[in-house]
């Protein structure tokens, strides 16, 4: 009997893991159960009562596995460290809030023994904020146009992974793993499935904007050159332009001395938008710098402060 995986990621879920645990378990006993499951939670220091349940749950059906991380290790790492510690023949990563529908699980199964090794779900509409998917679409576009390697619009990691792309995933070395990037180019050929994302109905968000904003400068500065190649292009451009402009001017002067009057103006613009660019593209060279720095110290993806139900795997 093939073993299936669930990998589900949480951080102040209290009012959704028991009801997501349910919710699993009902789902393969009514469509698949010709299927052995094995259920990972991944917590990253959870401040409400999540981990009390998880422990109920785990003592009360061996078949759920939990890793306890020391720190919040991000919205990256976590889930990541969860995918490579699963054992199943094929391991699916569902969001803990039910904004990743459970009822979709059969369908990747059902791709899944078709022959696919990696099976994804594809938000082409969501029950959230109008403006967050707009921008989440603009994003999308932007990287997928800039990048070298090809960006799946609208994937944030729900889906299944065959055991094969688990063991590639446990291969790769990376300190910061984009995991969206990395399926498009890393991954086996891939059958994408279209959903619409459901409104949270319990809890709260853990996303903010800095969130937001950092999940998507991971993605461009770990898939991108455009940061850099924009510096160079539109610091060049200004200063051909004010070489051009400079050049005018002093033809003008030189023309008409005495009745040319350049004012102070002219100057105190260009050193506002010069200080400017130079801010936000040096500022966006930081970034860059930031993920190398993070790179190169090399730390873990996770520091584990307890697991429960591995004694098996670790004798």
């Amino acid at each position: 009997m093939k073993t299936i995986s669930i990998m589900v990621p949480t951080y102040n879920e209290e009012e959704n893991v028991m009801l997501m645990y349910q919710a699993l378990k009902d789902t393969f006993k009514k469509d698949l159960p010709n299927y052995q499951y094995e259920i990972l939670f991944i917590d990253n220091k959870s401040k409400d009562n999540t981990r009390n349940l998880i422990r109920k749950i785990c003592e009360k059906d061996k078949n759920v596995k939990a890793i306890f991380n020391a720190q919040n290790f991000g919205q990256f790492n976590s889930p990541y460290f969860g995918l490579i510690n699963t054992t199943g023949d094929c391991t699916i990563s569902v969001a803990a809030d039910f904004q990743d529908p459970v009822e979709m699980i059969p369908k990747f199964v059902k791709e899944w023994e078709n022959g696919y090794k990696i099976v994804i779900g594809i938000k082409n509409k969501s029950k959230e904020s109008k403006l967050v998917y707009l921008l989440r679409s603009i994003y999308y576009k932007l990287i997928k146009k800039f990048s070298e390697v090809e960006q799946i619009e609208h994937f944030t990691g729900f889906g299944l992974y065959d055991k094969a792309f688990i063991n590639v995933l446990k291969q790769l070395d990376d300190p910061e793993p984009y995991l969206r990037g990395i399926v498009s180019e890393l991954g086996f050929e891939r059958k994408e499935i279209p959903f619409t994302q459901p409104k949270r109905e319990r809890g709260k968000s853990s996303n903010n904007w800095y969130r937001l904003y950092d999940g998507a400068m991971l993605g461009i500065t770990s898939y991108t050159k455009i940061g850099l190649r924009a510096a160079t292009i539109i610091g060049f451009m200004i200063s051909f332009v004010s070489f051009i402009i400079a050049i005018v001017y002093l033809i003008l002067k030189l023309c008409n001395w005495n009745n040319f009057q350049a004012g102070i103006a002219p100057l105190i613009i260009g050193v506002f938008l010069l200080g400017g660019l130079q801010i936000f593209f040096i500022g966006f060279l930081g970034e860059y710098i930031l993920k190398i720095n993070q790179r190169v110290m090399h730390r873990p993806l996770v520091v584990v402060e307890e697991k429960l139900n591995f004694e098996k795997e670790e004798k």
